[in-house]
């Protein structure tokens, strides 16, 4: 079954009317996916910086030298947050004073998923614990905020003060820094990605609780978030309020529709029997009303022990499981003999969009990437 796709670019369809007279500012973001958010709203108003280009690691990552004087020359800077990038607290801490900071995973609305732990993540399902901050049942239209009645993200709240934040320091994600992805970089330095510390620490010290930072694979954490982001726009540049807004909701109608048909999609091959290699999409699993099986590695990508392993050979031979999701940094020696006694399948999944160029366009196909996985694993 194939995944429907847009005809037309979301690129096009939310591109701004010009540059404006006045400079616009100077942003920065953390990953492509929060880069794609970003180039959403400013549309042809500018560009923001990239910090992590696809492939390297959120955990762990030394900043080029070109990253960090981006950062002090900011004048806005979105970051999904100190349980995703705990290294960046530092250097964001000691911006200058016009530099104003958004951690998106603490703006108002913005859906909560707490960290799971162990191979058996059905069970855990129920009690994976919907920290959100405000109750929410799935039926999001009325955050379409059509009004732009948007002050009550109250984006100053979110600004150098992370003091209050626990540090999660997961081993998240994605230790590809071999990829490099140098032509996404922004930059021309090549201080390569040689502090993979995730790995040099063994995890150790890691608290395995607490927020699951993958917040936005949750297509409506993107939608409200494309909120917060517009607004912290407008306040840095008021003379284009109008083309920042304009550019979020159309962004924001465009992902409701994606989000539909990719609920469509899943829905008529439910239900998908799953394992993952690294427990990163329950925020995905959590819309569109899918449930993994198990986990070779938790959210912090730890390596498995024996017993672990073992005990999902043995949830595949009695329950029969259709795929095991492996991500492109991953070997698959592991995933495949976890399968070696059963008719299951590896399928790549990529939840950071690795392959895919950053812009406006890149967050909407890893959406459809995503869902193209899950089809492949029922296929």
């Amino acid at each position: 079954m194939k995944l429907k796709t847009l005809n037309v670019s979301l690129a096009a369809l939310i591109a701004g009317t010009g540059l404006a007279a006045a400079e616009t500012p100077q942003v920065v973001t953390d990953i492509a996916p929060v880069h794609s958010l970003v180039s959403m709203v400013m549309g042809d108003l500018g560009e923001a910086d990239l910090i992590l280009p696809p492939g390297a690691s959120p955990h762990g990552y030394a900043m080029r030298p070109s990253s960090a004087r981006a950062l002090q020359d900011a004048d806005l800077v979105f970051w999904v947050g100190e349980a995703l990038t705990p290294w960046l607290e530092r250097p964001l801490s000691t911006l200058p004073d016009h530099g104003h900071v958004v951690e998106l995973m603490e703006l108002p609305e913005v859906i909560h998923l707490e960290f799971r732990e162990g191979a058996d993540l059905h069970a855990a399902h129920g009690d994976a614990g919907h920290d959100h901050h405000e109750d929410e049942d799935h039926g999001h239209d009325e955050h379409d905020h059509d009004d732009h009645g948007h002050d009550d993200h109250g984006h100053d709240d979110h600004g150098h003060d992370h003091d209050d934040h626990e540090d999660h320091d997961h081993g998240d994600d994605h230790a590809q820094d071999e990829h490099g992805h140098d032509d996404h970089a922004h930059d021309d330095d090549h201080g390569h990605d040689d502090h993979d510390h995730a790995a040099e620490a063994g995890h150790e010290g890691h608290v395995h609780d607490g927020l699951d930072p993958h917040g936005w694979l949750d297509p409506e954490n993107a939608r409200i978030w494309l909120s917060g982001i517009a607004e912290a726009l407008v306040e840095a540049d008021p003379e284009n309020a109008a083309t920042y807004r304009a550019n979020a909701d159309a962004a924001r109608a465009a992902l409701a529709e994606q989000s539909a048909r990719i609920a469509a999609d899943l829905e008529a091959i439910a239900p998908i029997r799953f394992l993952v290699y690294h427990d990163a999409y329950q925020y995905f699993e959590n819309r569109f009303d899918l449930t993994s099986s198990g986990a070779v590695s938790d959210s912090d990508a730890t390596a498995p022990g024996a017993a672990r392993v073992a005990e999902l050979r043995d949830k595949v031979t009695e329950a029969g499981v259709d795929c095991l999701f492996t991500e492109p940094q991953f070997g698959d020696g592991l995933a495949s003999s976890i399968f070696e006694e059963s008719d299951g399948h590896l399928v790549e999944i990529d939840p950071l969009g690795t392959e895919l160029t950053p812009g406006a366009d890149l967050y909407p196909q890893l959406l459809d990437g995503m869902a193209a996985s899950f089809l492949a694993c029922k296929g």
